[in-house]
């Protein structure tokens, strides 16, 4: 006999660490079975019983009655004749001797074991459920708080007992301080005999997607749809989208009144811009969008190849290329395109009709 109080102390726990009770049981029944083998030479002839309805946890052992100990046999799984005898005065070769043990019984220094057992079981249950936990919010987008930084990382606590190091320049232009707050993109999980090791990132552009999501209700609900979208972490972001509802404007949906919704999203981000271009089936507007916000005169497509060449006045050129050829760069990613920017001048010289 247990108690009552026993078992309804094992609920409350499970409630407590959000495991099973099954699995603390099972935790307990190993560190109960380590208790009698440390009490019974290493014994391997035990099981541990649970009955919830009496309230009782015992250990039951079970013997095969032989003549002559087999020395391969595991110990404590057979058992003399003469052995028997003290347990049933009418046993004879082939009976299963069965005794039943309480918890009570075992000594202190097995009882230490047990309690040992389960302390550890307990711990280990906690991070097994803490990266479950994780493992589902790979590609997911997480809210963390800063507890520490250096010259060199900073320390996000992600909750669950859970903290991971993200390199200091990761989230620059940013200036933090111990108590902020801080998104970032779930990219891996490892499990280690210490928890989950979670990975996690400022810089993947997918942490952009899901910010979008956050502010942005048609996005969330695939009324409109992010076709593609190209990242300077820190600097700029190129995104192109379409929508599946012909009265509802891509573009304006995702900058807002005044472009309310995606200052939000460039606040999350610590001031880095965005640039939000209208897709196109047409790859001859959908050109002329990525480029943006350079006006484009002329654009010639070879679909085999999916380039393009685009043509733009004198003076938008460098608008077009961007710095050090940013707005190319992000609208050759985002497009999916391969795109050629050429002045009218240079296209003129280099004889190409249009």
């Amino acid at each position: 006999m247990i108690s009552k109080d026993f078992f309804k102390a094992l609920e409350q726990l499970a409630i407590e660490k959000g495991i099973s009770k099954e699995k603390i049981l099972e935790v307990l029944g190993k560190g109960l079975l380590n208790a009698y083998k440390k009490d019974n030479n290493g014994y391997q002839n035990a099981e541990v019983a649970f009955n919830e309805e009496k309230y009782e946890i015992q250990i039951i052992t079970r013997s095969l009655v032989v003549e002559t100990i087999d020395p391969e046999a595991e110990k404590g799984t057979q058992i003399t004749l003469t052995e028997a005898y003290e347990y049933k005065k009418n046993a004879k070769i082939g009976d299963i001797i069965e005794q039943r043990i309480t918890p009570k019984d075992f000594g202190r220094i097995a009882a230490s074991s047990a309690k040992q057992i389960l302390t550890q079981g307990l711990k280990q249950l906690e991070r097994d459920k803490n990266y479950d936990i994780f493992v589902k919010k790979i590609g997911e987008m997480v809210i963390a708080e800063v507890v520490s930084l250096n010259d060199e990382f900073v320390t996000l606590d992600l909750g669950f007992d859970t903290q991971t190091s993200i390199p200091l320049k990761d989230l620059a232009p940013q200036v933090l301080k111990v108590g902020d707050q801080v998104r970032a993109y779930i990219t891996k999980v490892e499990s280690t005999p210490k928890g989950p090791k979670v990975y996690v990132s400022r810089t993947d552009r997918n942490l952009v997607k899901r910010l979008m999501e956050n502010a942005i209700p048609e996005l969330h609900e695939g009324i409109i749809e992010i076709v593609g979208i190209a990242r300077d972490p820190g600097d700029r972001s190129k995104i192109c989208v379409a929508s599946h509802n012909p009265k509802v404007d891509p573009v304006g949906a995702c900058l807002g009144k005044n472009g309310s919704r995606i200052k939000d999203v460039i606040d999350a981000l610590g001031g880095e811009k965005i640039d939000i271009y209208k897709f196109s089936e047409d790859p001859i507007e959908l050109v002329k969008n990525a480029i943006q916000p350079a006006k484009v005169t002329q654009v010639l497509i070879d679909q085999k190849d999916k380039s393009a060449i685009a043509i733009v006045p004198d003076d938008q050129l460098s608008l077009a290329i961007g710095k050090k050829g940013q707005n190319a760069r992000l609208a050759v990613q985002s497009s999916g395109w391969k795109i050629d920017i050429k002045s009218a001048t240079d296209a003129l010289i280099q004889g190409i009709q249009y």
